[in-house]
C-alpha cells in the first residue's frame, strides 16, 4: 500500500509544480501591466471575504497573503499529513494536522511582535523628521507623509496604508488611526489621538510631536528596565516549561522502551495524556504572569 500512496503524493507534486510555474508566469506577467497601468493611482479596498481575519494576521506580519498561495498551502499540508500517516500511523496523522497550523500560528505572532516592536523603535524618528518640516514651514500632513519617505522598512512599508488612504481622500487623522487600529498598539494610538486633537481644536503641533517623541522614549527605556529586572523570572519560566519536553526527548534518544511501554498500556497512556495538559496547562498560566508583569 506504501507504493500506491508515494505515486501518488509524487504524481500531485510534479502537477502542483507545474501549477506553480504557469500561475507564477501568468502573475507575473499581470502585474507588471496593472503596476504600469496603477503607477500614481489610488489603491482601491479590498472587499471583505471570510479570508479578511486571517490575511490581517499575515499583512501585520509581513508576509504575503495567505490567498495568493492557498492551493500550494493546502497541497504540501495534505501531503504532510499522507506523510505522517505512512510513518506513524494514526499518532503521525493527528501530529501533521494539527501540528503545522499550530507552528504557522506561533511563527506569524512572533513575526508580528517582533514587526511591532522594531516599528515601535522607528516611530521617534518619524515624528523627529515631521518636526523639523513643520518648523520649516510645511503643514502637518505633508511633514508626516514627507518623513515616512525618510524612514526605513518596515515602518516604511506599514505606513503606505496612511499613506493610500490619504491619496483617496481620508483625512490624515482618521488615516493614522486606522492604521493604529490594524496594528494594535498603543504607541500608534497616541499618535492618531494627537493628530485628531490637533485636527479638531489646533494647537502647535510641533510641540505636540515633541512630547511624543519624549514619552514613547521613555517608555521604551521603562520597558527595557522592566525586562532587566524580570529576566531571572522569564528564564525560570522557560526552565520550568521546557524541563518536561527535554526529559521526555532524552528518554526517547536514551531508553525509548520505558516510554513505550506506558504508551502500549492503557493506564500508562492515560498518565502521559495527563502530564502533557499539565505541562501545557502549567506553561499558559506562567506566560500569562510574564505578561502581566
Amino acid at each position: 500500500m506504501t507504493g500506491p500512496v508515494l505515486l501518488l503524493v509524487c504524481l500531485l507534486l510534479i502537477g502542483l509544480s507545474f501549477w506553480q510555474l504557469q500561475h507564477g508566469l501568468r502573475k507575473a506577467q499581470t502585474d507588471r501591466v496593472l503596476e504600469r497601468l496603477g503607477n500614481g493611482q489610488p489603491e482601491a479596498q479590498e472587499p471583505s471575504t471570510r479570508w479578511t481575519g486571517l490575511e490581517r494576521m499575515f499583512v501585520r506580519a509581513g508576509l504575503v497573503k495567505p490567498t495568493d498561495r492557498l492551493g500550494l498551502w493546502l497541497s504540501a499540508w495534505v501531503i504532510g499529513a499522507l506523510l505522517g500517516w505512512l510513518l506513524a500511523d494514526g499518532l503521525g496523522l493527528l501530529a501533521m494536522i494539527v501540528g503545522p497550523p499550530l507552528v504557522l500560528r506561533v511563527y506569524i505572532s512572533w513575526r508580528y511582535q517582533r514587526r511591532v516592536q522594531r516599528m515601535v523603535e522607528q516611530l521617534p524618528q518619524l515624528l523627529d523628521h515631521s518636526v523639523r518640516s513643520l518648523k520649516s514651514g510645511r503643514t502637518l500632513a505633508d511633514a508626516v507623509l514627507g518623513g515616512v519617505e525618510s524612514i526605513e522598512n518596515p515602518l516604511k512599508d506599514a505606513m503606505g496604508r496612511v499613506q493610500r488612504n490619504v491619496r483617496m481622500g481620508v483625512s490624515l487623522p482618521d488615516s493614522v488611526s486606522d492604521f493604529a487600529e490594524f496594528y494594535e498598539q498603543d504607541e500608534f494610538r497616541l499618535f492618531a489621538l494627537g493628530l485628531k486633537v490637533n485636527h479638531r481644536y489646533g494647537g502647535n503641533a510641533s510641540e505636540l510631536l515633541e512630547n511624543l517623541i519624549k514619552m514613547i522614549r521613555e517608555r521604551e527605556q521603562g520597558a527595557r528596565q522592566l525586562k532587566a529586572m524580570t529576566g531571572e523570572t522569564r528564564m525560570t519560566a522557560y526552565v520550568l516549561g521546557g524541563l518536561p519536553v527535554l526529559i521526555v526527548g532524552y528518554f526517547m534518544v536514551v531508553n525509548p522502551g520505558y516510554l513505550m511501554t506506558m504508551w502500549n498500556d492503557g493506564t500508562g497512556r492515560i498518565m502521559l495524556f495527563t502530564a502533557l495538559g499539565m505541562d501545557l496547562g502549567g506553561t499558559f498560566i506562567m506566560w500569562r504572569m510574564l505578561r502581566s508583569v
